[in-house]
């Protein structure tokens, strides 16, 4: 008898994702997902939120502290960030459609109870989660997809991608054997971060924009 290893062993979401049920089926197929080994830390799975019909997909790295406490993505303060960058833009929140490249939240901890810190998937886990985002894209359809910083890119888009290089820009590319278009910014969690924090805003409301003009 040949032995198998665990199911996250394998580094794949696809025997998890349903063939059929809708957003709603997905949802429940992916709380139970063991694609990959940040299941075992993470509090949960945060799937993708919003409108199934939305004409816009934004699609981030992986669920934050907060994200991974209260189940939802985009709910700490780079996600009100980046509602108020999108009203400034002219794209209405409610009617977009938001995810995570990553559905499981990983980070260090130094010692229990201790603040969780943030740590970037590798092309690995972003790879075995790759199937949740293409089921997500085959049911919303969406018109475009806005690229939240530089690990959605490479998840999308390959390890080349650089998103100083194609911010603001309207990209056009075969995504998971659809054709799509892209508009590339930064993460807002990037703008929490900057040194000069009202000009990477407007740098961030700049390049949604692009993607408010490509809608209209």
């Amino acid at each position: 008898m040949v032995a198998t290893g665990a199911p996250e062993d394998a580094y794949t979401a696809e025997p998890f994702v349903p063939a059929r049920g809708g957003l709603p089926a997905l949802r429940r197929a992916a709380a139970e997902c063991r694609g990959c080994p940040l299941h075992r830390d993470a509090t949960q799975t945060v799937f993708g939120s919003g409108d199934a019909d939305a004409r816009v997909m934004l699609v981030g790295e992986q669920p934050g502290d907060q994200e991974d406490r209260q189940g939802k993505p985009f709910v700490g303060p780079a996600g009100k960030l980046l509602d108020r960058a999108l009203e400034e833009a002219g794209i209405e929140p409610s009617e977009a459609y938001v995810t995570n490249a990553v559905k499981h939240f990983k980070f260090t901890q130094a010692e229990p109870r201790k603040r969780r810190i943030h740590k970037a998937p590798s092309l690995r886990e972003m790879t075995a989660c790759g199937p949740w985002l293409a089921a997500e894209l085959a049911v919303v359809e969406p018109e475009l997809i806005v690229v939240l910083g530089a690990t959605a890119g490479k998840a999308l888009l390959g390890s080349s991608f650089r998103v100083t290089q194609v911010r603001g820009t309207v990209l056009e590319e075969e995504i998971h054997g659809r054709p799509e278009r892209l508009v590339p910014t930064v993460h807002p969690s990037s703008v929490l971060r900057s040194d000069d924090r009202e000009a990477a805003y407007r740098g961030l409301v700049s390049d949604l924009k692009v993607a408010a003009d490509a809608l209209s």
